[in-house]
């Protein structure tokens, strides 16, 4: 079975290499944006054996068989960075019906904007950037989701973004290809409605 998904819509920042350790992600490429060039990188991404096994349990599958892909880092501006590039994985993930293992392809689009939001600016009165707090305006909660995520501490973790578009690509009710729920027929359905004495009878027997 092959899933194709643009895994939707994201926003979590990467590359924060002093996150939490619940936070550290099972699969990990930092990349320096000051050693990004103006023509950008070709960067692969493959998943060896110990991070394919950590990414499968904490996400409930029974394996991964295989992650890669293959991004652009694409320089914008010199703080502004594009990554996009085609991910392709083969896991296997049990059927929510047969409770059966079964052996699914993913193919997904890994698209994300990151941006140095590090300013080096001469510091201001406390009064000045209080005022000037209080005179931006709360960002829309699309202008949010719109937003690029933040480049930290220098570096983007083109490893984490990979495992990140892998995981929104997951079916979350997995079912084996040909496997179908067999429901119990319902008296009364709407498409077929069922007489007071049809329900006696089927009672009686």
């Amino acid at each position: 079975m092959k899933s194709n998904s643009d895994a939707g819509s994201r926003k979590a920042p990467r590359g924060d290499a002093h996150a939490p350790a619940s936070e550290v992600p099972n699969l990990s490429r930092l990349v320096e944006v000051d050693n990004i060039p103006d023509a950008g990188l070709d960067i692969s991404v493959r998943a060896d054996a110990a991070e394919r096994a950590a990414i499968a349990e904490a996400n409930g599958l029974v394996a991964v068989e295989s992650l890669e892909a293959d991004l652009d880092v694409i320089k914008e501006s010199a703080k502004k960075f594009r990554i996009t590039g085609p991910l392709r994985a083969r896991i296997v993930q049990t059927c929510v019906i047969s409770l059966e293992p079964f052996e699914s392809e993913i193919e997904a689009q890994v698209e994300a904007d990151f941006q140095n939001f590090v300013e080096k600016a001469a510091p201001r009165a406390r009064s000045a950037r209080r005022a000037e707090a209080e005179a931006e305006p709360e960002p829309s909660f699309a202008a949010q989701l719109d937003a690029p995520d933040p480049v930290v501490n220098g570096r983007i973790d083109v490893g984490a973004l990979v495992e990140e578009f892998l995981v929104l690509s997951l079916d979350p009710y997995p079912r084996k290809p040909g496997v179908q729920f067999e429901g119990a027929e319902c008296p009364g359905a709407p498409d077929e409605p069922a007489s007071p004495f049809a329900v006696l009878k089927k009672l009686k027997d």
